[in-house]
């Protein structure tokens, strides 16, 4: 699209979760007047850590947002996948980490320091605090929303980053999240109680093969005087609740083969404070635009935690949709929103399989990571 039509483009992106911020982000830097809509009245993400890939960190970088993200994360250079006694099944550098003379590291991050980072470094007036869509119009050549509060706005183009839940998403599909019959614990905990097993800044996922259980140990020694570690107990179980409350020793009977230290971990978690989610993603959908709307992040195509590829997927959209718009090949808003639909959906959606398809120990004796025969980034 030419210059002056995109800064006369008004965008509304509905949630402002690493998705819609990103976008808020890359939308803003290519001239268009945008606003970011989250329905939280003040910045905040719950969970714990992630690690922001080579391919995320190229795209701040080129951002220029780079040095807010450095600020608060810790430089991996490998992921570590391990039997549930520690023996090393796998150890591989992350794909692309170094390029052009550059190094690339994947960055370990907790959710909460990424959100108050990427906000952080939005234009004054882009975001919007406690918005909350309750009606949305697709009028064809532009969206409406209503929100909670008794705002009306019309956008000529309206993102969907609003997560598996998706509002804007239920204009064109009845899609609800899939439940994977697993379960997931988080914790984060101070570098003290880990048992000693905090030594450097590299991902390591505890796997026992026979059964997919598994605890993904995750670095961020970035965070107080210790350091911390983001502690995620991955099982399969039956209860699809979305919120499931499973008791402590249940969890420690599933863990009982594996390495004592982590058992030991698992003892001294204040289990009140963890964090117990029915793992869920959605399956792959067909349509992720119509010629003034378009989905970006979970909304689109939400992920099993198991690759890592979700946070990482939600913020490449962002940067392939400000790419979209200002590609001259793209003469229309229709056209570019397509072109970005045509770019993403293919990679993205292996990235589901893929990330469906979890770990047993065939799988992770090949590769830690199998998604780089078929995406290059």
């Amino acid at each position: 699209m030419k210059t002056d039509d995109i800064k006369n483009l008004r965008i509304g992106v509905i949630g402002g979760g690493f998705a819609g911020a990103t976008a808020g982000l890359a939308l803003s830097q290519i001239g268009a007047q945008v606003k970011v809509y989250e329905q939280a009245k003040q910045v905040g993400e719950v969970g714990a850590g992630i690690g922001l890939r080579p391919a995320t960190v190229k795209l701040f970088k080129r951002l220029g947002v780079f040095p807010a993200i450095e600020a608060v994360t810790s430089p991996s250079d490998y992921f570590e996948i391990l039997d549930e006694k520690g023996n090393v099944i796998t150890r591989e550098q992350w794909p692309h980490l170094e390029e052009d003379g550059q190094r690339h590291n994947t960055r370990m991050i907790h959710r909460h320091d990424f959100v108050v980072a990427l906000t952080g470094q939005l234009p004054e007036g882009v975001l919007q605090l406690g918005h909350r869509a309750v009606e949305i119009t697709d009028n064809g050549d532009s969206a409406t929303v209503k929100f909670d509060n008794g705002v009306e706005e019309t956008f000529d183009i309206l993102v969907g980053a609003d997560g598996i839940k998706s509002r804007v998403r239920a204009l064109w599909s009845d899609s609800q999240p899939v439940p994977a019959n697993a379960h997931a614990y988080r914790a984060v905990i101070d570098g003290s109680e880990g048992e000693g097993m905090l030594v450097d800044d590299n991902l390591r996922l505890y796997l026992q093969g026979e059964t997919g259980r598994m605890i993904y140990f995750l670095p961020l020694r970035h965070r107080g005087p210790n350091g911390q570690i983001s502690f995620d107990i991955t099982v399969p179980h039956p209860d699809t609740t979305w919120n499931p409350q499973v008791p402590k020793e249940e969890v420690l009977e599933m863990l009982k083969d594996f390495d004592p230290r982590l058992l030991s971990i698992v003892e001294k978690l204040d289990w009140d404070k963890v964090n117990q989610r029915a793992a869920a993603d959605l399956d792959p959908q067909d349509k992720w635009n119509s010629d003034a709307v378009v989905l970006i992040g979970d909304a689109a195509h939400a992920m099993l935690h198991h690759q890592g590829q979700g946070a990482n997927s939600a913020v490449l959209d962002a940067g392939a949709l400000a790419d979209a718009l200002t590609d001259p090949a793209n003469e229309t808003v229709a056209e570019a929103l397509n072109a970005y639909t045509a770019e993403r959906q293919g990679p993205v959606q292996e990235l589901q399989r893929i990330s469906r398809e979890s770990w047993n120990a065939e799988s992770a004796g090949k590769t830690a990571f199998p998604e780089k025969e078929s995406i290059d980034y």
